[in-house]
């Protein structure tokens, strides 16, 4: 940190111009020329980074001389007798690093984000000195291109293409990107806006289904964003890339937006929810053109105030694209869950964290950034107004554009806008991790309550007090009470319910805008399926689910129960996903062997019924992909067996080739006739991608042990970790509960690879190797391995034990749960 700051203060206006020749064979390599030019107000010992061996580098040159290279510790080194005030201009002739160009056999993509353009070619590798980018591409003359900046020209050479760009907007390293390879390319005119799409996949369904609507959804999100900030879309094009098994679900390149294929490419048999998260997803990148592209964050501490802003707008997008009941619903099932489950353990991080180097800036993602902070926005423009929040946020835009700020330059803003004690606030909601616990207190007068009051602190009993806005609802046999809770203090007293009479049963949290862990009133639970609005049926069961964790109410076999049950009665496709996830959770983690196999056959009956009763598509296909994710009984396998052979779905269920795919994975798993069920499936796969895919997966899921000790002792060599998406699915199945008497013994080297995960692989990738390899995980053995990893690492870094102790979690609770 303290050379970025050295950097920035001495170093303004820089141009990158980059010429990178790309060879079709994968495994030649790049070369590539660099000039780079800036302007110093103070001489200064110049460090620029490149993080690739010393034999990459070719020729340095500092304002016209060639100067011996001095390269040490990832940084070209240029003394301050080659420099001068004022203009510089640095060449470099080099070899470009693969690492993060992702290289395929006929494609590639630069992922930078969040310190990784240094692998690639030398530069100022920090998020506060953003810079123009100069780019020309030589490749393939059969190949496609896209960068950040509209194309200028191209010039054919034989068998290569050279097209060169135009300057690039004003952009911090991590967002520069462009992509090349044998792509399909579409053009469309949106609202006298040029916008372009690549991409890669195959099935002409999908392609027909789906392009159309991904330039719509792209346009509508510009459109409202546009009015709610009141600037103008602010950069010089208009791209959207769909790439095979990306690594995210989306990076917000301006100009040159990469997105996972699969989320963009849907069918006859996307399911509502597919269809809104991908509506969601193009509104997050597309919000990230303001919030993060056109104004930055200084430092990587503050990366998740970009998020929270994209999650936030994303979520307004839907709100008014989708209207507000189902965006209601889909926030609280979207952030309330994977927030606690951070939040519930003794891993959880702040959602502003310190960061005192860049390297590790990828341990600063997860779901506190993604789904916290949009709660706590929503709470913060709850308390706010929504007119002042608005007018806050403009004048942020505004004032920082094309430049970087903090956090509290966002909160000094802000505080300019409301009469509320802003600082205050922030502490505890976004300078200090944890959640808060709700209690209650109510008394009867003759039938009538004379008092009720909720109070709060957290799970440690610690005084602390969460300020926000909730619901409780009293109901009574033939009507209800809604009373509005403004929890400000640690103790809320209600004092709308006074002289009210003794209710039916009491459902807190009943608008689900509170967070934390609210109290279950047992007769609720009774009830829980008379509840007519899906809004609080999702909040009543997400609360369930958080008090069984918590050991404070519902045993997991009872919870179990309750959620079997609802899979015939709950029409709400949002909801039905939601219960079916968490039984498919209870089912595999927090019950023992015993009780799976006593309660397996009457379980498979019940969800294959259920199914039956639905009665729309996308609710059958849920429960059929609960069935295929819990099923275990040799005839239900046969019948699994049956569909996959004669590709015949069950009535109103429809399923296409992914699904299918899909289904030959889980009967391998499952099954003595892997080898035969997956060369099948391969055999039908047509898609080139697709197919190395599933090449790929199929030593973890052989029926030879020692062919999955060599998948997994291959992990080990970063090479075979490339493809991320890949990797954690295979390990999905390398763990899987009815493999894990073989598998236990991976844990304690996965656990010793994690700080190389760190180092080699992309933001994402430590936590879902983790979650990956951990998730299913209930026996004493394996906790065994964690708890033994933690003492023997007493100084380990504390990010990376933060994620450790967050994705084993449901381990630890499963000791006291099972006992």
């Amino acid at each position: 940190m303290a050379l970025a700051s050295s950097r920035s203060a001495a170093i303004t206006t820089i141009q990158y111009r980059l010429y990178f020749t790309v060879p079709e064979a994968q495994t030649a390599p790049i070369t590539a020329t660099e000039s780079i030019g800036f302007k110093l107000n103070k001489v200064i010992y110049l460090q620029i980074d490149f993080k690739q061996n010393a034999d990459h580098l070719k020729q340095v040159s500092v304002n016209g001389k060639t100067i011996p290279i001095d390269f040490r510790a990832e940084h070209i080194l240029v003394k301050p007798e080659y420099l001068k005030l004022g203009n510089n201009h640095i060449a470099v002739e080099f070899i470009a690093g693969n690492e993060s160009l992702n290289r395929n056999k006929d494609f590639l993509y630069a992922l930078f984000v969040p310190d990784h353009a240094r692998t690639v070619f030398p530069c100022f590798d920090q998020p506060d000195l953003k810079a123009n980018f100069l780019l020309s591409l030589t490749v393939p003359t059969d190949w496609k291109v896209m960068a950040n900046a509209v194309k200028k020209d191209s010039l054919v050479q034989g068998s290569a293409t050279t097209y060169h760009f135009d300057n690039s907007d004003k952009l911090p390293t991590y967002l520069f990107s462009f992509t090349a390879g044998k792509y399909t390319q579409v053009n469309r005119e949106m609202k006298n806006r040029k916008m372009e799409f690549l991409y890669r996949e195959t099935d002409s369904a999908k392609i027909k289904f789906s392009v159309d609507s991904v330039f719509v959804a792209h346009r509508d999100a510009i459109d409202f964003l546009e009015d709610w900030t009141a600037i103008k879309y602010p950069f010089q094009k208009i791209g959207f890339v769909g790439i095979p098994d990306f690594q995210f679900g989306g990076m917000e390149h301006p100009g040159e937006v990469q997105y996972k294929a699969s989320s963009l490419f849907l069918d006859q048999g996307a399911t509502k929810d597919q269809f809104i998260s991908r509506s969601n997803l193009i509104s997050h990148e597309t919000a990230h053109m303001w919030f993060g592209d056109l104004v930055t964050m200084k430092w990587f501490n503050d990366v998740w105030m970009k998020e929270v802003f994209a999650n936030f707008m994303a979520d307004k997008v839907t709100e008014k694209l989708m209207g507000k009941n189902t965006f209601d619903l889909k926030f609280l099932q979207d952030h309330y869950p994977a927030a606690y489950g951070v939040d519930r353990t003794r891993g959880a991080n702040p959602i502003r964290q310190q960061l005192d180097n860049l390297e590790e800036a990828g341990s600063m993602y997860g779901n506190i950034i993604y789904h916290k902070a949009p709660i706590m926005m929503r709470q913060l423009e709850l308390l706010m107004g929504k007119r002042n929040f608005q007018q806050g946020i403009r004048e942020y835009l505004k004032k920082y554009s094309y430049g970087n700020a903090t956090w509290n330059d966002l909160i000094a803003i802000l505080s300019k806008h409301s009469k509320k004690d802003l600082l205050s606030w922030n502490k505890v909601w976004v300078n200090e991790p944890g959640m808060p616990v709700f209690s209650y207190h109510i008394e009867y007068n003759n039938d009538k309550i004379s008092n009720l009051s909720l109070s709060q602190s957290s799970e440690t009993g610690e005084a602390r007090v969460w300020p926000q806005s909730f619901t409780v609802k009293l109901v009574y046999p033939t009507y209800s009470k809604l009373l509005t809770v403004n929890a400000a203090h640690a103790k809320t007293d209600l004092m709308e319910a006074k002289g009210l009479p003794k209710p039916q049963y009491i459902l807190f949290n009943a608008n689900g805008g509170g967070y934390g862990l609210f109290p279950v009133d047992k007769e609720a639970m009774l009830n829980l399926y008379h509840i007519a609005d899906p809004l609080e049926r999702a909040s009543a069961y997400i609360n369930a689910y958080e008090n069984m964790l918590s050991g404070k109410s519902n045993k997991p076999e009872e919870l179990l129960t309750v959620f079997l049950k609802g899979l015939a009665v709950e029409k709400n496709e949002m909801n039905l996903r939601l219960i079916a996830g968490y039984l498919t959770n209870i089912y595999w983690t927090f019950i023992t062997t015993e009780e799976r196999n006593a309660g397996l056959e009457s379980m498979e009956k019940t969800i294959w019924t259920a199914m039956e009763q639905q009665q729309t598509q996308n609710n059958r296909k849920i429960l059929f992909n609960t069935y295929q994710n819990v099923y275990l009984s040799a005839e239900a396998g046969k019948r699994m067996y049956q569909i996959w052979l004669k590709q015949t779905a069950p009535d109103g269920v429809k399923l296409l080739e992914d699904d299918y795919s899909a289904l030959a994975l889980t009967l391998a798993l499952k099954t003595d006739t892997a080898n035969t069920i997956l060369k099948e499936q391969l055999a039908r796969t047509k898609n080139e991608d697709r197919k190395n895919r599933l090449i790929y997966l199929m030593p973890a899921l052989s029926l030879d042990v020692s062919e999955r000790d060599h998948f997994f002792d291959g992990l080990k060599e970063r090479k075979n970790r490339q493809k991320e998406a890949w990797v954690t699915t295979a390990l999905s199945y390398l763990h899987h509960p009815i493999r894990q008497k073989t598998s236990v013994r991976y844990l304690k080297e996965s656990l010793d690879l994690l700080a190389e995960i760190q180092k080699t692989g992309d933001i994402f990738f430590p936590q879902s190797w983790l979650a990956a390899i951990f998730s299913n995980y209930n026996s004493k053995e394996a906790n065994a391995v964690v708890q033994d990893f933690l003492k023997s690492h007493p100084g380990y870094n504390q990010k990376l034990k933060n994620k450790i102790l967050q994705t084993t979690d449901n381990l630890a609770r499963a000791q006291k749960i099972m006992n």
